[in-house]
């Protein structure tokens, strides 16, 4: 143990861009460019917060893991700071802390840039410098990804999508690779990664952290990470970031009790700790917390360029009560079950990306009813830019795994959706946690025989990217994949050459090229104008029509679902005007793998009134089939380039 450094050395040594800590600015929101460690040509400056501790030191490769003392900043800040000549980027490094009571811990820095291979737990010295080559994408990318744009969104797991053929993981850079190609292909706008911050435990998906600043090592480095985005940006393909601000692990090397006190969560655990996740929730009071956990968001967004963030069990967050019983949670000052500092931060959150970077977007995943989640903070909402149906989603996938006999007593949760269809700015997710845990595939979970589960999956996605809302499949239903995901697998890949599956690729193909070319089916997905029941001649409770229209001069499209495996023939339909209207989607095509059943390209709209509108058409629906007509011919979709198994 060497002793602190003087204040003289401390002030002379600087880096090259100004010195972090306490002589700099209080970096608002962007603590990662105070915090951490900050190479110069000399050494490395490091800063940690540990306001409890009795005394902090360094311990590295670079000293033969002797602990070097930093110097306390004396200003009540609670930071410990110094500077270490010969420490170089790559190097290994830990935190040595001493608590209240004299007892020394090794910790992981909170804000260092990449950690040691598992099972390894030190931080490593890293220089994020990299030569980006997106800059067509990012100057658009307001446009690209508007609310008035197509957004149809592939979630991946990096170490199950694909994998070496003896197991190993992929580098960031060959899956950009192979990611581009295949999205680019199925004409996805964007991917979204499951969690890539740094986790020592693989099965936890990612969603157990305790690198917030540091990209996994499993897939490579941090500018193989840049590598990435800047693959898939450079191909027209966004990429969003799944982040977990809600809890953290209980990993003794990491944020636990980081300098023997619960510093980042409660000392409560009646409030800070987890009883479904075996995890610990931030303690979103302390606005230092607050401020590590925005200025990890902005972090990704700046330094990855990153065009959103999905932000993980937000209604974890908003409840004190969340998966606890009676006596095990403390009510807020009024008595009420809203925790009034999560929503203060969730507010503070989006307010500050959306400042820095008007053009990304903040995705909740929120379960619950809590008002106003994608609504503006002025307005009184959290703040987020859209929010996931979780309802939507509940409710079509329990009434498409019911047999098709009951079905048509189930009409309510397969309609209700529309009735607060535009209270948010809603994505569908059809994610990964509805495939896993015994819940079987997508195409599984579908009733009757092999026939009918694929026609049942491929209506599935018809009703999906119709209805309005942004889109989101997670990898393997784009192709029908059988087996329930598992993480320590992959894809199989192999089901590609089988005609079922490889025409359910050209279904999901097809569906993205229409979604993207046609405005009715993504300019108004926020809008209530932009939707319309349609009336039939008789009631079908197992039909659904609806209209979907954008601005007065833009073509409109009229949706036909039929959930039974019962053909309708000469199904009067109304319509908006009379006319010819284009069959420019049939589910049942023979090229997707269905029947055949259809109306050989186009009906015809005649004046004959129903239900109020003022023409109507005469349609044959086919079994368990989605029939997609527009006002207007667009080009085929049946003679669009193939997708690939990217391999």
């Amino acid at each position: 143990m060497q002793p602190p450094m003087q204040e003289e050395e401390n002030a002379s040594v600087q880096p090259r861009n100004g010195a972090p800590g306490e002589r700099r600015a209080s970096h608002h929101h962007r603590q990662f460019e105070a915090m951490g460690a900050h190479t110069t040509e000399r050494g490395t400056w490091f800063c940690v917060w540990a306001p409890n501790a009795r005394a902090v030191g360094v311990i590295g490769s670079f000293n033969q893991w002797h602990c070097e003392l930093l110097q306390g900043a004396g200003d009540g800040s609670g930071r410990w700071s110094g500077f270490i000549e010969g420490a170089r980027a790559g190097d290994f490094y830990k935190f040595r802390i001493q608590n209240q009571w004299g007892h020394w811990m090794d910790k992981a820095d909170p804000y260092a840039l990449r950690m040691e291979p598992a099972p390894g737990t030190a931080s490593q010295i890293w220089d994020l410098s990299n030569e980006w080559g997106d800059g067509e994408w990012m100057r658009t990318r307001g446009q690209r990804q508007s609310h008035a744009s197509p957004i149809s969104i592939y979630e991946v797991h990096l170490g199950s999508w694909q994998r070496e053929e003896d197991g190993r993981f992929l580098n960031y850079r060959e899956l950009a690779r192979r990611l581009a190609v295949h999205c680019h292909n199925m004409g996805f706008t964007h991917v979204e990664l499951m969690p890539v911050c740094e986790h020592p435990f693989y099965g936890s998906w990612g969603y157990q952290t305790t690198g917030y600043f540091a990209p996994t090592w499993r897939y490579g480095t941090p500018q193989d990470l840049m590598a990435f985005v800047d693959t898939l940006h450079q191909q027209g393909i966004g990429v969003f970031l799944d982040w977990v601000p809600s809890h953290f692990p209980s990993d003794p090397h990491a944020l636990a009790r980081f300098d023997g006190t619960a510093l980042y969560e409660h000392e409560d655990p009646r409030r800070g700790f987890h009883p479904e996740w075996n995890s610990l929730i931030f303690n979103y009071g302390r606005y230092e917390v607050r401020d590590f956990l925005i200025s990890n968001a902005v972090f990704w967004l700046e330094k990855y360029h990153f065009d959103g963030l999905r932000v993980d069990a937000v209604a974890s967050m908003l409840y004190l009560d969340y998966a606890r019983k009676q006596g095990e949670w403390i009510p807020n000052a009024q008595g009420g079950n809203q925790n009034q500092e999560a929503v203060g931060f969730l507010r503070d959150l989006n307010t500050s990306v959306y400042a820095q970077f008007p053009d990304v977007h903040m995705i909740a995943e929120e379960s619950t009813a809590w008002p106003s989640v994608s609504r503006p903070v002025h307005d009184g909402g959290l703040g987020f830019g859209m929010k996931w149906n979780m309802g939507w989603m509940n409710d079509t996938l329990r009434y498409v795994s019911r047999p098709h006999f009951y079905r048509r007593r189930h009409g309510d949760d397969i309609r209700f959706s529309a009735v607060y269809a535009f209270d948010e700015n809603f994505v569908l997710p059809l994610s990964h946690d509805e495939v896993v845990y015994g819940k079987g595939s997508l195409l599984t979970r579908q009733p009757g025989d092999e026939w009918q589960r694929f026609a049942g999956l491929r209506n599935l996605f018809g009703l999906m990217w119709t209805h309005p809302g942004k889109k989101m499949l997670f990898m393997g239903g784009e192709f029908a994949q059988v087996a329930e995901w598992h993480h320590e697998g992959t894809l199989d890949w192999y089901l590609w050459a089988r005609p079922l599956h490889a025409a359910m690729a050209r279904w999901v193909t097809d569906l993205n090229a229409v979604y993207k070319q046609l405005p009715a089916l993504h300019a108004t997905d926020f809008e209530r104008a932009g939707f319309s029941w349609v009336p039939c001649e008789r009631h079908e409770p197992t039909i659904l029509t609806f209209l979907r229209r954008a601005g007065p001069d833009d073509a409109q499209v009229v949706a036909i679902v039929n959930l039974t495996p019962e053909p309708r023939q000469a199904l009067r339909v109304a319509l908006p005007e009379a006319g010819p209207w284009h069959e420019i989607l049939n589910s049942d095509a023979a090229f997707y793998g269905g029947s055949g059943v259809g109306n050989l390209g186009r009906v015809q709209a005649t004046t004959q009134a129903l239900g109020g509108w003022p023409a109507s058409a005469l349609v044959s629906v086919p079994p368990l089939g989605t029939v997609v007509l527009c006002n207007r011919p667009i080009p085929t979709t049946a003679t669009r380039e193939e997708p690939d198994a990217s391999q």
